[in-house]
């Protein structure tokens, strides 16, 4: 089995009459995606767009999602949303690289979140240098918000769909091949010194915590789930949507499960200096009984499934560190060497503690950015998502300072982050 990305750049956007793609230019029709997101629960959608390098800033933002199709009307894209539940990760999917819709707004529980396209901030999130189609709402007078986040979530999905679709006659512009890793193991796989190569997986823990702090895997809530073992190619295909909205910097949002950055990696040296194991989903429980409970059933599923060495990435906060904690030694008492990615919590001037449940076996570990460090971001001529920062009560187009954990994306613990350190000038 394998997946095959038929990849199509979007370099550059334009609103018009009708949804179309040609050449590198997308054009979308508000009309047609107002209809694609319409629901009982939203009284009003408007959409905008926002391109790298302009003056805007997007605020309040929730999810993000990558323009992928697998034919008319999606074909089994994002499954148990858009369609059955059945396994993906397989056939032909058409990408648009390069775009992304991005619903912004207000929901309870979600924190301020913010994409400036141009500035200092615009290389701290991945979004920055995307064309993102912004989608801004308003929700009907009698909806529940928990209806509210349904019909954006179905609703930002299909209408990726709904662009994706556009590009169904056009000629790719790269064809990238995605072999399966399940199920396949390279007997005698060596690297370039001779010996056997490695077997290197990733353990992805999903924020679960409730409604606004959930992840959804084949459709549903990820919540009680026991770790599971999936092929890699089924993230393409949309099998884990993002329906969490807290810790704007530390979210794993959807267009990142779809472009899973470690995953990406592992993908590119497998056959070289190691050989890619897999990929282990693992919930991050509330409670510390089942947190233990958890980590101890995906350190075996890891041994299982062979893997002589994993990366653990998390989302969220100090609750997520204890989660990462106590699966790397947990791993460690398997013998599997594990390093994971965090973001440090260390005070504005970073001299705090950096981690709020460090492992107590494990010592691999990579900081992707102190979270509390500050940041001054110029004003803007425009915001999308609404007329405030809620977190400073002031105008969204004003110049302000704000922690590196408000920029969406900005402290990735997928791997995304463009972060680094230095010695300080003497």
């Amino acid at each position: 089995m394998k997946l095959t990305r038929l990849v199509h750049h979007v370099t550059a956007v334009v609103v018009g009459d009708r949804t179309a793609y040609a050449g590198g230019t997308l054009t979308v029709s508000p009309d047609e995606a107002a209809a694609v997101m319409a629901s009982p629960a939203l009284a009003d959608v408007r959409v905008s767009w926002a391109s790298p390098g302009d003056a805007v800033r997007i605020v309040k933002v929730l999810d993000a999602v990558e323009p992928r199709t697998k034919g008319r009307g999606g074909a089994g894209m994002f499954p148990g949303l858009l369609g059955p539940a059945h396994p993906q990760g397989r056939g032909r999917t058409h990408v648009l690289r390069g775009a992304a819709v991005v619903v912004a707004g207000h929901l309870p529980r979600a924190q301020e979140a913010v994409i400036d396209m141009s500035g200092p901030a615009a290389p701290l999130s991945p979004l920055a240098a995307t064309h993102n189609l912004v989608v801004e709402f308003t929700p009907a007078p009698d909806a529940r918000w928990e209806d509210v986040d349904i019909a954006l979530r179905h609703g930002a999905l299909a209408l990726a769909v709904h662009l994706a679709d556009a590009a169904l006659d056009a000629p790719p512009d790269a064809v990238e091949e995605l072999p399966s890793v399940i199920g396949r193991r390279d007997a005698g796989a060596a690297g370039a010194a001779g010996g056997a190569l490695p077997r290197v997986g990733v353990v992805t823990n999903l924020q679960t915590q409730g409604t606004f702090k959930d992840a959804f895997v084949y459709g549903r809530s990820f919540a009680g789930a026991l770790p599971t073992l999936i092929d890699p190619d089924e993230l393409d295909d949309g099998a884990v949507v993002s329906g969490q909205f807290g810790h704007p910097g530390l979210k794993n949002f959807t267009y990142l499960f779809q472009n899973h950055p470690v995953v990406e990696v592992l993908r590119r040296r497998h056959g070289h200096d190691l050989e890619f194991a897999g990929l282990m989903l693992s919930p991050e429980p509330v409670d510390q009984e089942r947190k233990g409970l958890v980590s101890a059933h995906a350190a075996k599923l890891c041994a299982v499934a062979g893997f002589d060495a994993a990366v653990v990435t998390k989302e969220g906060g100090g609750n997520a560190d204890g989660d990462m904690a106590l699966k790397m030694d947990a791993l460690t008492e398997f013998k599997i060497p594990a390093v994971g990615l965090f973001a440090e919590m260390a005070g504005p001037d970073g001299t705090g503690p950096s981690i709020v449940v460090p492992p107590e076996k494990a010592t691999g570990m990579v900081s992707t950015g102190n979270y509390d460090e500050r940041l001054v971001l110029p004003a803007v001529e425009r915001a999308f998502g609404g007329a405030e920062i809620a977190l400073l009560d002031r105008p969204a187009t004003d110049e302000v300072e704000l922690p590196t954990a408000v920029v969406y994306g900005s402290l990735s613990p997928l791997g995304w982050g463009r972060l680094t350190c230095r010695e300080p000038a003497a």
